[in-house]
């Protein structure tokens, strides 16, 4: 007899698909998050011995817990880094999570791997990294950082026998997203911090910064970033690149967010990433996929493999024949094993859609920062902060306190007009908008810049 948490319920499943179809057919509303103007309901006693009944939870979950989540893939949210899945990755999603998939090794799931492979491929050749380039899709910008800094460092080992361990450093900017000081952190060694040039990450700042410090031999590698989360700036990653490359240091690029901007017309200022030993790019950040999903791209990654694959009694059987058989297993690439098929949504929309969708998609959000930012110049009681950079901008409202900003904030998410927070620039509270989405438009822009003048 079948085990009552393995038998199909026809009613519940399309209960499950009618709210799926709803979300789907409809632009995500904003909703509340912490602000919902209901309270949080008590889940006191929710969990029983016998169960109950789904449906019911379902509604409980519809009415009263989403109530209380901002849903970040809304055209009105603009705060942080958005995400704006395409329909078609959303739906596929539902497929990979259906299909039993255990996209960990070639042995499992050949046919996942080789699809998974293709758009990292393609990522690849789109930021003009030589073939044979390769990695894994992991489950975000922070594991994919700390994972190639791990083999960074190894790297840089075996280049520097005679430094000891501990005492070896990666040259990183100032303006470096958190992720990365924390990898080096977890990692046990310390960054040779680097000033920034106008918070732009250079050759010629790193230069100076090697000539003063006593000890530049022990820099292993360099961390540059394609387009800061909270400004949008992308790094001198030609000059940083060309140096690491002159001087056998290992060079990865951060391109999390701003990585997508191959796809736009700032592709040119991304070009750097032709020297980068390793990248990443977030599909779940401005290429349109769900969460979570991080593209980790190595040059060689015979080396990734060499340091990070797993080895143990039971897991022989991934790295035993003829290696054109076994071939390619995603957990040799990262910190992680087991792992769902967090690629093929993106490859789904990638392939359904084309190129030019992608392109098109990504240039929108570029074009609305710039106008943006010359809407914000023209208005009085507003000032731009700096040039807009990628999609992100970064405004002040003259003479606000930052209790008025953190008040602006809240009431644009209680009035449903737009999910944006402050952000820190310089030591000074200001305002952020982050473009993403597509379908957010020049109308809600002017609505949120006017209500800052109320």
């Amino acid at each position: 007899m079948r085990h009552p948490m393995f038998s199909y319920d026809e009613a519940f499943t399309n209960s499950i698909f009618e709210y799926c179809r709803d979300r789907l057919e409809h632009d995500a509303p904003l909703d509340f998050g912490m602000h919902s103007p209901v309270p949080l309901p008590s889940l006191e006693g929710m969990i029983t011995e016998g169960g109950r009944a789904p449906s019911h939870i379902l509604e409980f979950f519809r009415d009263e817990l989403a109530q209380h989540v901002v849903s970040i893939d809304s055209p009105r949210f603009l705060a942080f880094i958005p995400n704006a899945p395409t329909k078609n990755s959303l739906l596929f999603d539902m497929v990979v999570a259906c299909s039993g998939l255990n996209g960990t090794s070639w042995l499992e799931s050949a046919g996942v791997v080789i699809a998974e492979n293709q758009a990292l491929e393609f990522l690849a050749e789109r930021a003009g990294m030589p073939l044979g380039s390769g990695g894994a899709f992991v489950s975000g910008g922070s594991s994919g950082n700390l994972s190639a800094l791990t083999v960074g460092r190894d790297v840089g080992r075996t280049r520097r026998p005679d430094i000891a361990a501990h005492e070896l450093r990666f040259a990183i900017s100032a303006d470096a997203h958190s992720s990365i000081g924390k990898a080096l952190h977890v990692l046990g060694i310390d960054p040779l911090l680097v000033e920034p040039d106008d918070h732009r990450f250079t050759r010629a700042n790193l230069e100076k910064a090697l000539a003063a410090d006593p000890h530049p031999e022990s820099v292993i590698g360099i961390v540059a970033t394609s387009g800061t989360t909270n400004a949008g700036i992308v790094d001198d990653l030609e000059g940083l690149g060309s140096f690491a490359r002159d001087h056998e240091l290992w060079f990865h690029v951060d391109g999390a967010y701003g990585g997508a901007a191959l796809f736009s017309d700032q592709r040119d200022l991304l070009s750097g990433i032709r020297h980068a030993d390793s990248f990443i790019v977030d599909p779940h950040k401005w290429l349109f996929g769900p969460l979570d999903c991080c593209a980790l791209i190595y040059r060689n990654p015979t080396l990734a493999r060499h340091f990070l694959a797993q080895q143990a009694g039971y897991l022989d059987v991934l790295h035993s024949g003829d290696e054109d058989h076994y071939d390619w297993n995603p957990s040799d690439f990262a910190i992680h094993l087991s792992r769902r098929a967090r690629g093929l949504p993106f490859w789904f929309s990638l392939v359904t859609y084309g190129v030019h969708a992608y392109e098109t998609a990504t240039q929108v959000a570029i074009d609305l920062a710039r106008r943006a930012a010359r809407r914000i110049e023209a208005t009085d009681g507003l000032e731009l902060v700096r040039p807009a950079g990628l999609s992100i901008v970064l405004l002040r409202r003259v003479g606000w306190t930052e209790a008025q900003y953190l008040e602006w904030s809240e009431q644009l998410l209680r009035e449903q007009i737009a999910f944006v927070t402050p952000t820190r620039w310089e030591g000074e509270m200001v305002a952020r908008l982050a473009f993403l989405h597509p379908d957010t438009t020049d109308e809600l822009v002017a609505e949120i810049l006017e209500s800052m003048l109320d």
